[in-house]
């Protein structure tokens, strides 16, 4: 983090001056006074500014993409990783000219425990609580795609069957998928049942008696 000394006739213009060399806010940098202002002799001579010490904190999203960027690397992957903010969280979307698939894992599991752990890192510099959603080769539109095709497949069988569906165990992002879209199902409801990382979304046929 870049580290700086700034002066001005008061602490709080020093402050200002060093913020202003480094394009940043106050809540961006640790601040240290090094020494007040002091008029001198008589109040003329031997005038002495404010000066301070402005170090930058590290940025939680800067944090965030170096972490993935680390362990692609470690993995034996050339990446870049691109971010934007979305309604979900700060996405992180991980781009490489190689195959990306020992990165996303079986059904996203890896790329489900990535995200996880680039989250912890993320939130030890964040004040507030920061949600990341981590990305690769366009895996989580093609999952919420194939998950919604599922949920509509398995909710035929179990009008069809008069027989509820147990899911295998899905994280939570995912199981929202399926829950939303067979939220307005007119014939069949969904709930969750059982115990991280166990947990299953089960189908059911609609009861007429339940209410609400």
């Amino acid at each position: 983090m870049r580290k700086i000394i700034a002066s001005g006739k008061t602490v709080e213009e020093a402050v200002r001056n060093g913020l202003l060399q480094l394009q940043t806010t106050e809540d961006r940098v640790r601040t240290v006074v090094l020494e007040q202002p002091s008029k001198g002799l008589f109040g003329l001579i031997g005038v002495k500014e404010a000066k301070v010490e402005l170090e930058e904190l590290p940025d939680a999203s800067d944090q965030a993409e170096r972490f993935v960027r680390e362990v692609a690397s470690a993995m034996g992957l050339q990446v870049t990783v691109s971010r934007s903010q979305t309604k979900e969280g700060l996405l992180l979307v991980v781009q490489g000219e190689g195959e990306l698939g020992q990165m996303i894992g079986r059904r996203g599991q890896t790329l489900d425990a990535l995200q996880y752990l680039t989250t912890i890192v993320a939130n030890r510099y964040s004040d507030k609580p920061i949600r990341i959603v981590l990305d690769a080769e366009d895996f989580r539109e093609r999952r919420r795609k194939t998950l919604e095709e599922l949920s509509d497949r398995l909710a035929g069988r179990v009008v069809k069957t008069r027989k509820e569906v147990v899911l295998e165990p899905m994280s939570p992002q995912e199981r929202k998928i399926i829950h939303s879209q067979l939220q307005h199902h007119p014939d069949v409801r969904t709930f969750s049942q059982g115990d991280e990382p166990n947990r299953r979304v089960v189908i059911a046929i609609q009861d007429r008696n339940v209410k609400g």
